[in-house]
């Protein structure tokens, strides 16, 4: 899982190469940006037969509709495509990557799961056993977080399950400076060498959250057994500060979920650089 999540988050970084190539310099107002939706709910069943295991995909992908400025529109809606689908479908409408990713999970699952399907059938005397294991799902729900002045937060969540025992989920953030159109990092946002500093305060933190006083205590309930608890690139900010996000595995099983640990901007301050001030104390004052 870790390493999906990762993936992802290089793919967005690389892509980000284009939105510099636009040369955009947004002005106060960026862009005076509106948002719509597309919604997809499609459910097909293996060889057209409706008493056969199916696949569901459900869309519901946030876009730009609206802006006073159309490259800004087009550029951020290629980067959503990118994040929510893939690199593949960055140069298509929005309309047509939702039918042509559509088309291409439907198309996957049957070509995939037909001819197991046909030789389980064969061998499997019980095949109401099997269609839990043929019976796959999948969700892509994206939605604007916060959009204030120059910054803009997407959320993007991911769902699914192909057979097992259960399905998997993960939360991608994308923190969009509008003035370039670029993707916010971790370095943008701090100076020197801060990881070190910031990785306590995470620890420190998520010892409040869980009313103990000690790391141990934290690694005997679960945390920092899958993955080591570091700052990564998968955060958002928004009023109350910056909150970190792991996904299942990353730092601990599955049973114990998602977790997001929030750092106020009182605690950070002596890791923030200007720019990232500046930046803070705007959000702060749009949630007042």
């Amino acid at each position: 899982m870790k390493k999906q999540t990762v993936s992802l988050l290089v793919l967005l970084l690389a892509a980000s190469g284009f939105f510099f190539s636009c040369g955009n310099i947004m002005n106060k107002n960026a862009g005076a940006l509106e948002f719509d939706s597309i919604q997809v709910n499609e459910t097909a069943h293996l060889f057209g037969d409706t008493a056969k295991p199916a696949c569901n995909l459900i869309i519901n992908l946030t876009y730009a509709s609206r802006s006073a400025d159309e490259k800004m529109k087009d550029s951020l809606n290629t980067y959503f495509l990118s994040a929510c689908f893939g690199e593949k479908y960055m140069g298509m409408t929005t309309e047509e990557a939702v039918k042509k990713y559509t088309e291409k999970y439907v198309g996957d699952y049957r070509k995939d799961l037909e001819p197991m399907y046909r030789k389980d059938e064969q061998d499997k005397e019980n095949a109401e056993d099997m269609g839990a294991w043929y019976s796959y799902y999948k969700g892509i729900e994206s939605h604007v977080q916060l959009y204030t002045g120059h910054l803009l937060v997407y959320r993007i969540d991911y769902n699914e399950y192909t057979g097992g025992a259960h399905g998997i989920y993960m939360s991608t953030f994308l923190n969009l400076d509008l003035k370039t159109l670029s993707p916010i990092r971790l370095d943008d946002l701090f100076e020197g060498d801060y990881k070190e500093a910031l990785t306590d305060l995470l620890w420190k933190q998520l010892m409040a959250d869980n009313n103990v006083s000690t790391r141990q205590e934290l690694e005997d309930m679960g945390y920092a057994t899958t993955g080591d608890l570091e700052p990564i690139e998968n955060f958002y900010l928004d009023p109350t500060g910056i909150t970190f996000y792991y996904n299942v595995y990353e730092i601990a099983p599955y049973v114990m979920g998602a977790t997001k640990i929030t750092l106020s901007y009182e605690d950070i301050a002596h890791l923030m650089n200007g720019e990232f001030i500046t930046l803070s104390s705007a959000i702060k004052a749009d949630g007042e």
